[in-house]
């Protein structure tokens, strides 16, 4: 059984993220999500409600695809998580050029670390490419409409953050 992982922030999930999920499918039997807790980074949503997110909007992709798909937070290093859950390949989805330069000194010093653990890029469909999830926050902060980019349960979650705040 092969096994990925794709990690990320999901802080939240978008449609971006579930193309490049479904499209990881086709590689694996196995699909980790990956859920960084990054303190640093002062996300929007809790740690749990990140899970769930990620579980909600991935039940469906893993019943099209036959593929397991499970939800694993994380906060130490990738290539550490990446051993925790057998995990032989590293998915990360790339937007940009300007991501590719990061990933590419992420993978060098994975594969040193790890040279068993394989870094695969995948393209984020152009429909997808201006999507960011930092990007996704502060248009529904300032009342957008956001439909065009995450699903609806994500659009009313954050809705519903930003009326609280």
């Amino acid at each position: 059984m092969r096994t990925g992982l794709y990690p990320g922030t999901f802080d939240p999930i978008t449609h971006g993220h579930i193309d490049i999920i479904r499209r990881a499918c086709s590689l694996v039997d196995r699909l980790v999500i990956g859920v960084a807790i990054n303190r640093d980074k002062g996300p929007l949503f809790t740690l749990e409600e990140r899970v769930a997110m990620i579980e909600s909007e991935c039940a469906a992709v893993a019943t099209e695809t036959g593929v397991r798909i499970v939800a694993h937070p994380f906060e130490n290093l990738l290539i550490h998580c990446a051993e925790e859950v057998g995990a032989s390949v590293i998915i990360r989805g790339l937007r940009a050029v300007s991501d590719f330069e990061y990933e590419f000194q992420m993978v060098g010093m994975n594969r040193a670390m790890n040279s068993d653990v394989e870094t695969v890029f995948l393209m984020a469909d152009a429909s997808h490419q201006a999507i960011a999830s930092r990007l996704v926050k502060e248009i529904a902060r300032l009342d957008g409409d956001v439909g065009k980019f995450v699903p609806a349960s994500v659009r009313m979650a954050l809705a519903e953050k930003f009326a609280q705040g």
